[in-house]
């Protein structure tokens, strides 16, 4: 019997309710993030993968945001069921996230090396010298030069790619299981965002933790990820090994997605020159359509498309690991670069 993954999502409903209706923000999602690998979740803004992992450590504002359904299974113990008092034991500890932009997430008024001693004070109850020295030490090991002194500075002080590895040691302080990255090179240039993700992946090999990346970035989810779960309108379309997924998308929209990254090889060469844009808009959440929800963008929708829901499920006997929402999922290989 296989290894029980370290996180295991089934059925994760999250809605939220608004003067317009109820939006269903995360509709029944499942995946799972073994222990040390590397998951991608990818999608355009308003699929739902912030939402899902906000879900996770159960950070969604209660009201207007509530969980209504599914199982959220890390270490297996369901954290949708846990009381509050062992879920804050296990937030910052067994799990951390790091948050898109750190500069809304550090706290002004405090010195980031407090601020990164928190979670060291609260789940390993170190004394003072103590909780110094470590801080300094995760300071250098997430690369910030002179950490003696940064240790001692605010937030405005640092540079962006500063804050934000600020923010990697603070999730790393506990030496969790996994951490949760939530577009974590948003703001930050090329260059940095290169270093940014060089640093988490070796971190990871060193550490053995376990990431979940969520971010709009087919790139870093190519270089970094072992298997990626792409959403749409709150719904998972495709969940597959990265490798497979990258070599043949099998839904739409996941080969949509693909087209639009921009290629380095000239036309010539087999590069796709002009970007090809998915046509549309994600629908509205309170306002979703009957039957799939990717319908009205799709190059391959027919009837059925329209009046029936597709389930999330293997395409063909031969890929079991794979999961694909669509009735009429791609074959050729030659309709991806169309």
């Amino acid at each position: 019997m296989p290894d029980a993954p370290l996180l295991d999502v089934r059925g994760l409903v999250t809605r939220f309710q608004t003067e317009t209706g109820e939006v269903r923000a995360v509709d029944g999602v499942s995946f799972s993030v073994p222990a040390g690998a590397s998951v991608g979740i990818v999608g355009e803004s308003g699929s739902g993968k912030s939402v899902t992992a906000l879900s996770i450590l159960r950070l969604v504002a209660d009201p207007p945001g509530r969980i209504v359904g599914g199982e959220i299974l890390f270490e297996g113990r369901d954290l949708v069921k846990l009381p509050e008092r062992e879920l804050r034991a296990v937030r910052g500890d067994r799990i951390a996230m790091i948050f898109q932009e750190p500069m809304t997430s550090l706290n002004p008024v405090l010195t980031v090396g407090a601020q990164v001693a928190e979670p060291l004070i609260l789940h390993r109850s170190m004394n003072r010298a103590r909780v110094g020295e470590e801080v300094v030490a995760l300071f250098r090991k997430v690369g910030i030069a002179d950490p003696e002194r940064r240790v001692r500075e605010y937030p405005h002080q640092l540079s962006g790619g500063m804050r934000q590895r600020v923010m990697i040691a603070m999730a790393l302080a506990c030496r969790p299981r996994l951490v949760i990255a939530d577009e974590p090179t948003t703001a930050l240039d090329v260059t940095i965002q290169a270093q940014i993700m060089e640093l988490l992946a070796s971190l990871r090999a060193e550490l053995g933790m376990a990431l979940l990346l969520i971010t709009h970035d087919l790139g870093v989810v190519a270089e970094s990820c072992d298997r990626v779960v792409v959403m749409y309108a709150g719904h998972v379309v495709e969940h597959a090994g990265a490798r497979e997924l990258f070599a043949r998308p099998r839904h739409p929209y996941t080969a949509g997605l693909l087209r639009s990254v921009p290629s380095l090889q000239p036309l010539e060469a087999g590069g796709r020159g002009r970007l090809q844009e998915i046509p549309g808009m994600v629908p509205r959440l309170d306002q979703l359509p009957s039957g799939c929800r990717f319908q009205d963008r799709c190059p391959r929708v027919q009837e059925r498309c329209r009046k029936e829901a597709p389930p999330l499920a293997p395409p063909s006997a031969n890929e079991p690991e794979r999961l694909v929402r669509c009735f009429f999922p791609i074959e050729d290989p030659a309709e991806i670069a169309a």
